[in-house]
């Protein structure tokens, strides 16, 4: 990575967000597109923390959004998801990601951890599994445990949910994009699972800008 990208996006998800992994294929394109003139933050974002109740995986709202929404653009996507059969809070996987960043694997990680809860119905909120998928893509699960029981990336989660309120934020997938050293409040905010062909457009702007 360029140590001075020309464009940043900030990406705030979420790993129990069916829309957060349908736009992942759309930035794994930007990126090998626009290269080490693209830098891509992910940023954590719990749709249901504590308190707030987590969705019934059998309830009307889950099966209906999944029947209208995300089963279609997964086929539009050519990405194969099934609605998982549980609903876990998803702090720890926010932390888990944290965690395998800090030791240079956050790709792996980041795709896994979505591939677990999506195609392969895993609950990521239970830290035996995410101690299993750490130890699958190349991180020592043990550490992650013990990271886990001193809260070690707690911290990080909180401060990227309380800037994400701070920008307006209250649902992901959100991209923010900008050029690397405008201020957030220059970011052009994208909402939802947008296709490629509409962020290529939306990048390439920005880079004619600095060509000006």
């Amino acid at each position: 990575m360029n140590a001075s990208p020309d464009i940043r996006i900030d990406v705030w998800s979420d790993y129990v967000c069916p829309f957060c992994y349908l736009e992942l294929p759309a930035i794994r394109r930007l990126e090998a597109r626009f290269a080490d003139r693209l830098q891509v933050v992910w940023r954590a974002f719990e749709l249901r923390p504590e308190p707030n109740p987590t969705l019934d995986p059998n309830g009307e709202y889950l099966n209906t959004t999944w029947a209208q929404s995300v089963y279609p653009m997964a086929a539009q996507r050519g990405m194969q998801l099934k609605l998982p059969p549980v609903q876990p809070r998803s702090r720890k996987a926010l932390e888990a990601a944290l965690f395998a960043d800090a030791h240079g694997r956050f790709g792996p990680m980041h795709e896994a951890l979505f591939r677990a809860f999506f195609e392969q119905g895993r609950d990521i909120g239970d830290t035996d599994v995410l101690c299993a998928i750490a130890g699958e893509n190349g991180l020592d699960a043990l550490a992650l445990r013990d990271a886990f029981e001193h809260n070690r990336y707690t911290a990080q989660v909180l401060d990227d949910e309380q800037l994400a309120h701070s920008l307006g934020i209250s649902g992901v997938p959100v991209m923010m994009l900008r050029t690397a050293d405008a201020p957030w409040q220059e970011a052009v905010p994208v909402r939802g699972a947008v296709p490629y062909e509409t962020l290529e457009p939306a990048i390439s702007e920005l880079l004619e800008g600095l060509a000006r």
